[in-house]
């Protein structure tokens, strides 16, 4: 894959990631957890970092006063709440940003999975890439919302239609400790989720996030429960409150919908707290009103929620901003361990949320002294409040500087003090927070900023009014191992307060071995509106990490991930390799400016674009395809091999392919040689198999270059506007010997819908697919090709297929072949040759492994060039299908049933019909899926459907009546 094309012009300003301390509030429970072994040795400092997308320069609103005042919000509150949902795009945004921007609540979302199992309208990526693309959308979304973001270890399987299927493929001890385990780390008053663990949440993934939430509101709390996390370090924590959204159901007299099966079920919802059920809809005890304007914005919180959703575009190709008003979100109260009433007016009522309230860690005889040093602590916040001026941020400074201090005092104070061992870690935890906050509040009040880029061998310099043009030319966007580069840092004070710079530095987040060596160390004064620069001489370790996922899995059976580096668990992603630190003096204390550092790349109309340096291997290999199908009477075979080279310069090596015994390729060994950084070559191996049998076989591409070996590359998985992340994968190719057959000299048209790889896959079969674009649809000469194959989801994606439909339909009864892969509901408007219904909510087949009966064994469809029998539907993966057909007229003829437990019988999956002399095939089942990832009946089944002009007894049997 082209790694610079899929560099895209970010659409959003970039942040930068100013804490490595941890996150989370804590409060004063009503009955502390039992007591824990050893908790002298557990500290808030050794847990992971709370995260949010390092960004090179924030959002607009995060900026300025405006982001100023929402610091000062989150000082004077000690709230906290934690969110769990299922997946990306599950959660409720606008409630999110209410909390978080408008309340000054400190945030947190867990999501379970990272959506590997979705759809994608963007690109073709599918799978674990899909899942890596759609982290990065959250994490874009995240912003917005204001949130820090973790995961949990388990993987999309795809739809799911009960709790009982998502818990037997998940596992549920293994869901709800790492449930447990970031609720211990974010140590939340709130825990809320989205979905309430019942039918009406639709989805089984869903269901089970309702129901973690709730188990987990007990469990954190009791040491118990998952002890290798205490020994770990982290204590028990136990939240004051539970909620989770009112759900939207469809209730009638026959009970409550579930549009996940399709029945109607009992009006009751189970609380997993005290394990009852609640008859009729749960009320909400809260209202959100999320359709609160804000006036620093210019938007309400919902408006702002809906812009980070749009970040979100794989689903759905991106939403629009709603129009202002009232924006709602009811949330029912499932369990409390503080005095709640039945009408709240936030989520907090009945919570001391002072700063003061920290206080009630200590001992009842030790309180008084705790809360007078931070009342004093928040009447220095309300003094900060006092000052605020939009025109003028800085008159705030002052005392947020006191207040720093006096957190910094008190965190001293708390560490040398001889209070219980618990309540030095719930202390230090929530007063780590106030730290950062304080940092933060500085940095927007002074208007500090701190920027950190590569520079390409160019000694920063200014240019006149434009500037330092120097840190705005491409850069490379990579490493390697043992590579030498510059980083130029440039820190600003925009302030009318002078400031001292005490230090810049940068920092490896990813292990030791770096080696950093400034030009010209850099300290004094920075005088009002006057920035300082430090240029750095970086060399990365020879054995440098890689930037890439902490996690990782070895097929797509396992429906969670193997975690490769402990470090990381539950983060979004492994951490980006260096970032800077600019230590910042000011009336006595010490700020800390921290940023990522940052590649420069020039998109023509966008201009200057940042993204994070990556550390990528000197030589990337990739084989295309990943895997297929080699029929028993293949002869040969073509595999590409895409090399890429990270080496800043030339580079020379050769790539060979690890074989099965006996077979063989041509060329046995390839040489190659690249000039430059991210230059790619692509070699073809022509492999001729000694026999093919029935059977599995594998692939490797091996590349030797420098002494090393090489045998795995990445992708950069992304689209133009979301920020791209490398998702790496073994450099094989996984083929099985199949018995197949396909008609002689096809000629095959396809046209692409949102995107997939059927229509590479048919270059297995010996097919060669000719694409059609809009105006080949529209004017061009159909009649030259036996079949014409729609890609998923075409008639949504293709406006011209709606224009030109009856130009389809006119080939098909001239003799062609059309094969409709599954359609969403834009296809439902009768655009078959006889009239058909997909229904606004099809019906789907998702249990991959369920019976296929064949309804018509002797039909001529099944039965050349190869003969269909239930063994091609063995070995599938995720799914059946979706998007069946629910009526559709006579003159169809319906192959096959299949369904899932509970489900009716569905026999609209795959569907044909004779039209004048052709043939019209609708195919719902899941084949975009399944050829790409090599599942051998699939490959027969296309086969005869590609076929069917020159099926002997369907062309010499046209269509009765035509």
């Amino acid at each position: 894959m082209n790694f610079a094309a899929l560099r895209r012009p970010s659409h959003q300003p970039l942040s930068v990631l100013t804490s490595l301390l941890l996150l989370a509030c804590g409060t004063v429970l009503t009955a502390q957890a039992p007591p824990v072994a050893n908790p002298a040795a557990a500290h808030p400092s050794a847990q992971p970092a709370p995260y949010r997308q390092p960004l090179a320069r924030p959002l607009a609103i995060d900026r300025g006063s405006a982001g100023l005042w929402q610091s000062l919000q989150k000082l004077h509150t000690r709230a906290s709440l934690t969110m769990v949902v299922a997946h990306p795009d599950d959660e409720d945004g606008g409630m999110l940003a209410y909390e978080s921007r408008g309340q000054g609540v400190d945030t947190s979302l867990l999501t379970l999975n990272r959506g590997e199992g979705g759809q994608n309208v963007m690109t073709s990526n599918y799978w674990d890439e899909l899942g890596t693309m759609r982290t990065q959308e959250l994490l874009a979304a995240g912003n917005y919302y204001g949130v820090h973001q973790y995961w949990t270890r388990v993987a999309d399987f795809g739809f799911s239609k009960t709790i009982d299927e998502a818990l037997k493929t998940w596992g549920h001890d293994r869901v709800l400790s790492d449930v447990v385990r970031v609720i211990r780390m974010t140590r939340p008053l709130v825990v809320t989720s989205v979905f309430t663990g019942n039918v009406s949440d639709g989805h089984g993934q869903h269901q089970v996030s309702g129901m973690m939430a709730q188990e987990a509101y007990n469990a954190a709390g009791d040491p118990k429960m998952f002890p290798d996390q205490i020994k770990a370090g982290l204590l028990p924590w136990t939240p004051l409150k539970v909620y989770a959204r009112v759900p939207f159901a469809r209730v009638t007299d026959k009970g409550i919908y579930d549009y996940a099966t399709g029945h109607w079920e009992p009006v009751r919802f189970r609380n997993y707290v005290d394990k009852t059920w609640i008859e009729g809809i749960p009320s909400a005890n809260v209202e959100i009103p999320a359709g609160t304007y804000n006036p620093q914005f210019g938007f309400s919180y919902f408006q702002v929620a809906r812009e980070g959703l749009a970040n979100q575009k794989s689903q759905n190709g991106g939403i629009g901003i709603p129009l202002p008003g009232a924006a709602n979100s009811g949330y029912h109260l499932y369990a409390s361990r503080v005095s709640a009433s039945p009408h709240e007016t936030s989520f907090f009522d009945g919570i001391d949320i002072s700063l003061a309230g920290i206080a009630g860690y200590a001992p009842k005889a030790e309180q008084a002294a705790w809360r007078q040093k931070l009342n004093a602590l928040n009447a220095t916040v309300d003094e900060a409040m006092k000052a605020f001026d939009a025109a003028n941020p800085t008159k705030s400074a002052p005392a947020l500087a006191r207040g720093l201090a006096q957190t910094n005092d008190l965190l001293a104070a708390i560490g040398s003090s001889k209070l219980p061992a618990e309540a030095r870690y719930n202390m230090t935890h929530e007063l780590t927070v106030k730290q950062r906050e304080f940092n933060t509040a500085l940095e927007q009040s002074l208007g500090l900023t701190l920027m950190a880029n590569v520079v390409d061998g160019v000694s920063p310099r200014r240019f006149g009014p434009m500037g330092d043009m120097s840190t705005q030319l491409p850069t490379p966007q990579t490493v390697i191992p043992g590579q030498d580069f510059t980083v130029h840092v440039h820190v600003a004070n925009q302030s009318p307060d002078t400031v001292s710079i005490a230090k810049i530095n940068l920092k490896s987040q990813v292990g030791p071995g770096w080696s950093f060596t400034s030009k010209a160390p850099v300290t004094g004064a920075i005088a009002p509106g006057q920035t300082r620069d430090e240029t750095f001489a970086v060399v990365a370790p020879k054995q440098a990490e890689l930037t890439k996922p902490y996690f990782s899995r070895p097929n797509l059976e396992q429906s969670y991930y193997d975690i490769n580096d402990p470090r990381y668990l539950n983060l979004p992603t492994s951490p980006y390799p260096l970032s800077a630190i600019a230590t910042v003096d000011y009336r006595n204390v010490q700020i800390k400016l921290d940023g990522v550092v940052q590649t420069v790349d020039r998109i023509p109309g966008t201009g200057p674009v940042l993204e994070p340096l990556l550390v990528a291997p000197a030589i990337s290999l990739l084989v295309s395809p990943q895997a297929g199908i080699v029929p028993l009477t293949s002869s040969t075979l073509a595999l590409q091999v895409e090399v890429r080279s990270s080496v800043k310069g030339p580079a020379k090596g050769q790539v060979h392919l690890d074989l099965p015994s006996g077979w063989t390729s041509s060329p046995s060994v390839a040489d190659f040689a690249t000039t430059r950084d991210g230059e790619e070559k692509n070699i073809v191996f022509r492999v001729t198999p000694q026999s093919v049998q029935a059977k599995p076989y594998t692939i490797t591409a091996v590349a030797d270059y420098d002494g090393q070996k090489y045998t795995q590359g990445f992708v950069t998985v992304g689209y133009p506007g979301l920020r791209p992340y490398p998702y790496y994968r073994p450099a094989t190719y996984r083929t099985t010997g199949v018995d197949v057959k396909v008609a002689p000299g096809l000629k095959v048209a396809y046209v692409m819908g949102t995107g997939d790889d059927v229509a590479r896959s048919l270059e297995d079969i010996g097919v060669h697919v000719t694409f059609l674009s809009a105006q080949d649809i529209a004017s061009g000469n159909l009649a030259q090709y036996d079949a014409i194959v729609l890609g998923i989801r075409a008639y949504a994606a293709r406006p011209e297929l709606r224009t030109f439909n009856n130009r389809l339909l006119d080939y098909t009864k001239n003799g062609g072949t059309v094969v409709v892969e599954y359609q969403t509901p834009e296809y439902d408007h009768n655009y078959g040759p006889y009239p058909l219904t997909l229904s606004s909510d099809p019906e789907k087949v998702i249990e991959e492994n369920n019976a296929v009966q064949i309804l018509a064994p002797s039909d001529p469809l099944f039965n050349w060039p190869n003969k269909i029998t239930t063994a091609d539907f063995d070995n599938w993966v995720e799914e059946r299908g979706h998007d069946f057909m629910r009526e559709w007229d006579p003159k169809y003829i319906a192959l096959t049933e299949t369904h899932d437990t509970n489900q009716d019988p569905q026999k609209g999956g795959l569907l044909y019909a004779r039209y004048g002399k052709g043939t019209y095939v609708y195919l719902a089942y899941a084949f975009f899926r399944q050829m790409p990832d090599g599942v051998p009946g699939s490959f027969r089944i296309m086969a005869n459907l590609i076929s069917a002009g020159k099926n002997p007894e369907l062309k010499t049997a046209p269509a009765a009546g035509q």
